[in-house]
């Protein structure tokens, strides 16, 4: 079947049970806003609000709205690759030192011991260098956020378990752009972004804080009683090629249903990017972790197939089945704690279950 859907129309009118999930999990969570868009097998797809876009002036949310899609990301990156691989430029295998001689060094920390493979599905033992960021917001350059992890010691040897870790796409993305000689956002936007038709897709230019198509504010709150702040322009450079990217919910759709359906990869890299480890220490109950690529089971039978995201501003969660369907919700508030990222999950599961 195809992946290009048609414009996407507004929920029709009656009952509806990923409008009223949306609607609740906005009032249930106290969330400024909630975005949804739903794909069928058909390739029709329905968008869906709740919520204001703005506290402070009370406008509306735009449907379909840009938002910061954070580790969804990641899925773009491992794709780059991915495709990479099955041109023969890259192997799965490679040492992280055979693109990047002398770079990953550190305590426990050896690039040499260390494979793209791992890289991916995160399980190099790479520290996390987003966990020593602090509260300070400004430019990173990606050698500078690697520089960050490795004055930090291994969280385990490579191979040996699974622990997320940004700091094992930035050092993909470097690959890619050693590999390549072009920058990683060239790759992306070449290689996926319009390959596919991913219209409100873009990697932001370095110095760029800005959303450039209509969007709902994105907002951050420093404890559970405390007031809102407005987020919404943000450096993102510090998620890089771990999670940089601006998208739309329709457009994960269409990327997550193309992935699937082979538009992007050869099928023996698909499998490779599909072949999973347990990750539910990040994901949730059975969710499983692939080549940035996360599996995670419906109440009605089967699973799907997404990454999700979190960046300060927005929480992103679904991705698509193997049979078209798809489901990608938004909220305006980055979530904390597992059983509020469940609810978004939950109304993912409600989309792709009707």
């Amino acid at each position: 079947m195809g992946v290009l859907a048609p414009p996407a129309a507004s929920a029709a009118a009656g009952p509806d049970t990923v409008r009223q999930s949306l609607s609740a999990l906005v009032r249930t969570d106290d969330l400024p806003a909630g975005l949804a868009s739903v794909r069928d097998r058909a390739g029709h797809t329905r968008t869906y609000t709740a919520g204001v876009g703005d506290r402070a002036t009370g406008a509306k949310v735009p449907r379909d709205g840009q938002v910061r899609i954070g580790s969804n990301t990641k899925a773009f990156t491992a794709v780059v690759v991915l495709q990479l691989v099955g041109e023969g430029r890259i192997g799965l295998d490679d040492k992280v030192d055979t693109h990047l001689p002398d770079l990953v060094r550190g305590e426990g920390i050896d690039g040499r011991h260390i494979t793209v493979r791992q890289l991916l599905q995160q399980t190099s033992g790479l520290p996390n260098y987003s966990n020593y960021l602090g509260e300070e917001v400004r430019y990173f350059e990606p050698r500078e956020l690697v520089d960050i992890a490795l004055r930090h010691k291994a969280d385990f040897a490579p191979g040996t378990q699974w622990k997320y870790s940004n700091t094992n796409y930035v050092l993909a993305g470097l690959i890619v752009e050693k590999v390549t000689g072009r920058p990683l956002a060239q790759e992306m936007d070449r290689r996926i972004i319009k390959h596919i038709g991913l219209r409100h897709t873009y990697f932001p230019a370095p110095g760029d804080a800005t959303i450039r198509e209509p969007h709902p504010k994105g907002y951050y709150r420093d404890s559970a009683d405390a007031p809102l702040q407005d987020i919404t322009e943000i450096d993102p450079s510090w998620g890089w090629a771990a999670g940089q990217l601006i998208s739309t919910n329709s457009d994960l759709d269409r990327f997550y249903t193309a992935l699937l359906s082979g538009r992007l990869l050869p099928a023996a890299q698909l499998a490779q990017m599909r072949t999973t480890v347990p990750a539910e220490e990040t994901f949730g109950r059975d969710a499983r972790y692939g080549l940035g690529l996360v599996s995670k089971p419906l109440p009605c039978g089967g699973l799907y197939w997404g990454h999700g995201g979190s960046f300060p501003g927005y929480e992103t969660r679904g991705g698509a089945t193997d049979d078209g369907r798809a489901a990608n919700v938004a909220v305006t508030m980055q979530l904390n704690d597992q059983a509020a990222r469940d609810r978004v999950d939950a109304v993912v599961n409600t989309a792709l279950c009707r």
